[in-house]
């Protein structure tokens, strides 16, 4: 793993908020805001965006948490950034705060942890899971 970051560098990424990542389950509709497991998804990947550099290319990004808190809705068609912030790379472990904005609207922040392992490492650990 190699690291040309240092903590406060920052990573962005624009997402438009599309149909089937509105709030509907099993049980039927929600409500028609950006749902809590699709920007979980969005503000992993801005973070990750510092993980695809890196990482070489024998390792992977494995995703340890997500930690959100809503602050307001976005809307199907809106355009969502998200901006991710480097705190601290310790050894193999990667850990960002993010926010994401429609607009000047705060909809969402929190942080995120990734570590890098080696691809062989992770073929391991399906193997042994795979019984």
């Amino acid at each position: 793993m190699i690291n040309p970051f240092k903590p406060g560098d920052e990573q962005s990424y624009n997402k438009k908020v599309n149909a089937n990542e509105l709030a509907h389950f099993e049980s039927g509709e929600v409500h028609d805001f950006y749902a809590t497991f699709a920007l979980a998804k969005d503000a992993e990947w801005v973070c990750r965006l510092f993980v695809l550099q890196m990482k070489e290319d024998d390792e992977e990004g494995i995703g340890t948490y997500v930690n959100i808190e809503h602050h307001a809705p976005a809307l199907e068609g809106e355009e969502v950034q998200f901006t991710a912030t480097l705190t601290e790379v310790h050894e193999n472990n990667v850990y960002c705060t993010f926010e994401a904005k429609v607009g000047q609207r705060l909809v969402a922040s929190g942080s995120t942890g990734q570590k890098v392992l080696k691809k062989s490492k992770l073929a391991k650990i399906k193997e042994r899971l795979n019984g």
